[in-house]
């Protein structure tokens, strides 16, 4: 055992039977390094990456590697999940020297800190042009011994390169980004397939979210069906799960058919999101009805008896990826009587020689990934079976076939809760439950929320990041609060208890006070005071999730427009302006950013609507707004019969706003012009749709 064996990381505690002699980040290693005269072997992933299992069964599992390392280096090891602020600083060198990054992350760097070695993933031979451990090791140790001069000199050049990047040049943004952001995806998108660019294929559902905005503003028809057709090519994939629900981390090939199997918790979240939003769009069926899946995945597999939600299922069982996941005809034979065998593998694509490819070998192995190459009404059309009885059918034969599969052994599980992706979890739990008139999905929010509020603060109210087995710790980072803001402010309008935005304000407030850039504008990733490795970052770039950044920017215009706080607005106004130029330059790498940026420019609208909360007609006035894609409102309850409601302390303005004639009213105002109060749930719709983008 190694001094991992003490973390709560389940990443962490994976590697403390290594024979490296692993330390966790924190200065007793840094220490180590300056006494011994040895550069830091850095080593960064996450309990469910495929490719950090590999790379620890290869090396770090290996006598003659762990020794090599023990011998050169201070070897650390860090969760990129537990300390993101660690993570983004190390990938952006990798990024910087290599063109590309992803976990493992390798970082051989000085014991000040400073990098002069950046890779992913190693193997332990070298190989195809890719140094292994066993060369790789001895070569730097040389360096560090007879070249130290251009070894140091190297690592202050890109320190001095991280400087140079942290700083961001300003300019506004007016609504012509949104026009360049949508070109940009136009030209990358994938046409036939859905997504964007080629292999490998990530879903981006701000992408989506974005394009569904643009839709709405310009009535471009195409961004409408990009999205539609991203959104329905992911679901009959094998980046969904067919059997047991939710979607993989990203696919290896054009066709969303290959995945990398883990599942994470935002991306069940994100997608959720993302659905629900098309739903609203289009109305939809298939759109709810994934929804409902991937909520119904995580509920059942994701969510702890405290109601928290945990982070990851690996791609990995007993050592093979994605072995959990596939099926060859026979194990459907033995499952299913002969006809619904037939009927399922002839809509699910399952093939004799199997269509998984296995990655090291590049040949078939019988196994199957189920997926649909067309719609289940084209595919009942072709096969002269109604719809409605294919679905019964299917849905039949899936139910046993996940009962065969849960008798398989089971991919490892995540369980450390992350404040930042259950903030997404609670905002998707929350939309979603609005929208689709589910209130077990609400429920499931604010359990969430009363989870990560009650176990994952300090006593002065601030975040802190992680919670596993009893104890929370890390401190708090911007996607922490902007995150769990963004889920308060959903659940609040799900459920219209003040309580809920008073500390979204309070959060969002302790976010402004510990994170604001004064100078430039923006928000750092770690607070003033914290330990930032080299330099404290700004982060913009909306990746695998959107940045800190361009949510926080979107909650400052709600919390805006809920409470009348221009200082909210003038704030999210400056960030945008922080960041312009970057996002100038390649707008559809921001377009979580724009999606803010789309809410700025309005129109929006700030619906207030009186009643008594559980009244009949105010839950149709609140289902019928619900039900409308109008994503740049805000949406108050006012309830009836209270001369000084508490909402009144945080929007004064509703103080006023009373029922006509005891009937469920509501109040629209475009921006910043009150329309005449009405009872009709059609007309609210007429006046938010009429004057809309």
């Amino acid at each position: 055992m190694n001094r991992l064996a003490d973390e709560k990381s389940p990443y962490l505690l994976q590697h403390a039977e290594n024979p490296v002699d692993w330390f966790p980040w924190g200065e007793e290693a840094f220490e180590r390094a300056r006494g011994e005269d040895k550069p830091v072997f850095l080593s960064i992933g996450y309990a469910t990456c495929h490719w950090c299992h590999v790379m620890e069964r290869e090396s770090f599992e290996d006598p003659h590697v762990a020794e090599l390392m023990n011998e050169a280096f201070v070897n650390v090891k860090v969760d990129r999940e537990e300390r993101p602020d660690i993570d983004g600083v190390y990938m952006t060198v990798c990024q910087m020297l290599t063109g590309s990054g992803g976990w493992p992350l390798t970082i051989i760097m000085t014991p000040e800190k400073k990098p002069f070695y950046a890779a992913t993933y190693i193997p332990r031979e070298t190989r195809f042009g890719r140094v292994g451990m066993m060369d790789l090791v001895p070569r730097i140790r040389q360096m560090w011994r007879d070249q130290r001069e251009e070894v140091t000199s190297t690592a202050d050049r890109i320190v001095g390169y991280l400087h140079d990047q942290a700083s961001h040049e300003s300019a506004m943004l007016s609504a012509e980004i949104l026009p360049a952001a949508y070109k940009e995806l136009a030209e990358q998108f994938d046409e036939r397939y859905g997504g964007f660019r080629g292999a490998p294929k990530f879903p981006t559902p701000h992408n989506l979210a974005f394009l569904l905005r643009y839709w709405r503003r310009y009535d471009e028809p195409h961004a409408l069906a990009m999205a539609e057709k991203t959104l329905q090519e992911m679901r009959r994939g094998g980046l969904y799960d067919h059997i047991g629900f939710g979607f993989h981390r990203y696919s290896t090939d054009e066709r969303w058919l290959v995945p990398h199997f883990e599942k994470m918790l935002y991306d069940q979240a994100l997608l959720t999101m993302a659905y629900v939003e098309a739903y609203q769009a289009t109305g939809r069926s298939e759109y709810a009805e994934t929804a409902r899946e991937v909520l119904g995945y995580v509920l059942r597999e994701m969510r702890s008896p405290e109601g928290g939600f945990y982070s990851a299922q690996d791609a990995d069982s007993e050592g093979v990826e994605g072995r959990f996941y596939l099926w060859t005809q026979e194990e459907i034979k033995k499952v299913l009587d002969e006809n619904e065998a037939d009927l399922f593998m002839t809509v699910y694509n399952i093939e004799r020689k199997g269509n998984f490819i296995e990655p090291m070998e590049g040949s078939r192995t019988g196994q199957n990934i189920p997926h649909l190459k067309e719609s289940l009404e084209r595919i009942a059309t072709g096969l002269r079976i109604p719809v409605d009885r294919l679905r019964q059918r299917l849905e039949e034969s899936r139910g046993r076939l996940f009962e065969a599969r849960r008798e398989r052994i089971q991919p490892g599980k995540d369980d450390k809760v992350l404040t930042d992706w259950n903030g997404l979890m609670i905002a998707a739990m929350a939309k979603a439950g609005r929208v689709l008139d589910e209130p077990a999905y609400v429920e499931a929010a604010r359990g969430g929320a009363e989870f990560v509020l009650g176990r994952m603060r300090k006593e002065d109210g601030r975040l802190l990041h992680r919670y596993r087995e009893g104890e929370a710790g890390i401190e708090g980072n911007l996607d922490d609060y902007a995150f769990l803001v963004w889920g308060l402010i959903e659940l609040y309008e799900a459920e219209f208890e003040v309580g809920l935005l008073r500390t979204a304000l309070a959060l969002n407030g302790l976010m402004l006070a510990d994170f604001w850039d004064e100078k430039e504008g923006g928000l750092f990733f770690a607070a003033e005071g914290a330990e930032s490795p080299l330099v404290r970052q700004k982060q913009i770039y909306d990746g695998a999730v959107p940045s800190g950044n361009s949510v926080a920017m979107l909650n400052l215009l709600r919390l805006g427009r809920i409470t009348a706080n221009s200082d909210f607005e003038a704030k999210a106004d400056r960030l945008a302006r922080a960041f312009g130029s970057e996002v100038e330059r390649l707008p559809a790498a921001y377009t979580q950013l724009l999606v803010a940026v789309d809410f700025g420019i309005g129109p929006t609208f700030e619906l207030t609507v009186a009643g008594k909360k559980e009244a009949e007609d105010t839950q149709r006035m609140l289902r019928t707004v619900h039900s409308k894609f109008v994503p740049n409102k805000v949406v108050i309850h006012r309830p009836a019969g209270e001369d000084e409601p508490e909402i009144a302390r945080f929007a004064e303005f509703v103080k006023n706003q009373t029922t006509l004639d005891d009937h469920a009213t509501a109040y629209v105002c475009v921006n910043y012009a009150c329309q005449e109060p009405t009872t009709d749930p059609e007309r609210v719709v007429e006046l938010l749709e009429s004057r809309s983008p």
